[in-house]
């Protein structure tokens, strides 16, 4: 890592009950996978120090429950959020056809008016047979939204590191432009325009 100062940048995963979100994270965090977890009430959080660019990151990265009746609840952990991971499970057409009510709840909860948010799709489990999703229908679904499409397993660990690490440098493009256009707009080169007052 450089010695350029670390950014901290808050991840969210969201997403139907059971496709994986919290089997995603620990394969990313710890390199481990556990066949048995517990139903996320609510929201966990796991940190990760990656390096992006030179760039040192503190990804703080939100495990998020999938319930519906936790969906209230969820929505308001998207406050700050640098960037969003949508899951599915590629064996379950249920929790793919959802995908839109989830972004659509996260846009209009974090940013309403802005286009290109840091977000990316994770079909997981594609280490199971029984598939109904193909991924054809998932990357046509994703190219129309213009989100980027990982096709992963938590399980074996296959695609995991290059989702997020797509998405963190996504995230911290996307801080570094408002980072600019804050300093461009406090910081005025030219004299204001008016009369000048004059002295006695």
């Amino acid at each position: 890592m450089s010695s350029s100062k670390r950014v901290d940048l808050k991840i969210i995963i969201i997403g139907a009950l059971g496709v994986g979100k919290t089997s995603l994270l620990h394969q990313y965090v710890h390199k481990k996978f556990y066949e048995d977890y517990r139903t996320t009430l609510g929201a966990s959080i796991l940190t990760k120090m990656v390096a992006v660019d030179r760039t040192p990151l503190k990804l703080q990265i939100w495990d998020t429950g999938g319930q519906e009746r936790f969906r209230s609840m969820v929505s308001t952990f998207y406050k700050g959020s640098d960037g969003c991971m949508l899951a599915f499970d590629v064996t379950d057409m249920d929790s793919f056809e959802c995908l839109e009510d989830w972004r659509e709840d996260f846009l209009q909860k974090v940013i309403p008016t802005e286009q290109g948010f840091p977000m990316v799709v994770l079909g997981n489990k594609i280490d199971l047979n029984d598939r109904q999703v193909s991924k054809e229908t998932a990357s046509l679904w994703c190219k129309e939204k213009d989100i980027a499409y990982f096709e992963v397993s938590a399980k074996n660990d296959i695609n995991v590191v290059n989702a997020f690490d797509t998405l963190a440098r996504q995230a911290l493009s996307r801080y570094k432009g408002i980072i600019e256009n804050y300093l461009t707009d406090s910081i005025k080169l030219t004299p204001e325009d008016g009369p000048k007052k004059k002295c006695c």
